[in-house]
């Protein structure tokens, strides 16, 4: 079941497959995306510990398992939606692009990558960039952008006019991005940190990575564990089927 916390609704998805989960806490990476023009809907479920990657189709009302392994010691670690078609990147910082009719994945011929494997890059849509950011230890250790005119990664050492938001927990990190930050009450060319075991926000300086505040938020129980995530419910996914037909 999807529920909308604004509008309250919701929807059922059937049939749903016996999916295979890992006991470990924050393993699963979900993704809800809508059809252009349309009110049909994907939903992209990626196991991290199991290496399956499931695509439910409204639609169609059924469900397609991709295996999120790609060849040795490479496999899909996050997704985001950007120009109304899916993209992917591994642990090897290849990114793809996911086909809706089948269980295929085309990469992109990337003319450079970063020479790093790590297995908590995230793929963030900044208006209408393709960012990869590359988190460890709690930190955010460097920012990309794909430009798609020489199909190569290109290293930021600035966010300039945007800002990026973190939610890091223990086996897992979550970022989303803003362009024109202000206009929501948050400061450009910043990085903005929640955690889950404090209730302070860190904001960091994106060019020397210095802290420069720290934002008391609410507190949500007596637990020394605080769930936060970051919402944006002006931003929507959408997809094109058009574009993924191949």
């Amino acid at each position: 079941m999807l529920i909308n916390p604004f509008t309250r609704i919701k929807k059922i998805i059937n049939a749903a497959p016996s999916f295979e989960t890992s006991t470990i806490l924050y393993s699963m990476r979900v993704l809800l995306a809508f059809s252009k023009c349309s009110k049909e809907f994907v939903f992209v479920v990626l196991c991290t510990q199991t290496n399956y990657l499931r695509v439910y189709q409204s639609r169609n009302c059924g469900w397609v398992t991709f295996s999120s392994k790609i060849g040795n010691q490479e496999w899909v670690v996050h997704f985001v939606v950007l120009h109304n078609v899916i993209y992917l990147v591994t642990n090897k910082a290849n990114i793809g692009v996911l086909s809706l009719n089948s269980p295929n994945i085309k990469f992109l011929k990337l003319k450079s990558t970063p020479n790093v494997t790590n297995i908590n890059f995230k793929l963030v849509n900044c208006d209408e960039q393709l960012l990869v950011v590359d988190s460890r230890c709690h930190q955010i250790r460097n920012v990309y952008k794909i430009d798609f005119s020489t199909m190569s990664y290109v290293k930021l050492e600035t966010l300039g006019d945007m800002a990026l938001f973190c939610n890091v927990r223990t086996t897992k990190t979550d970022c989303y991005a803003l362009n024109n930050p202000n206009r929501w009450g948050y400061e450009s060319n910043s990085v903005y940190i929640t955690t889950e075991s404090t209730t302070m926000c860190k904001v960091y300086s994106a060019d020397d990575k210095k802290l420069q505040k720290c934002i008391k938020l609410p507190t949500l129980g007596k637990s020394n564990h605080y769930i936060y995530d970051w919402c944006f419910k002006h931003l929507l996914h959408e997809i094109d089927y058009s574009l993924v037909e191949c």
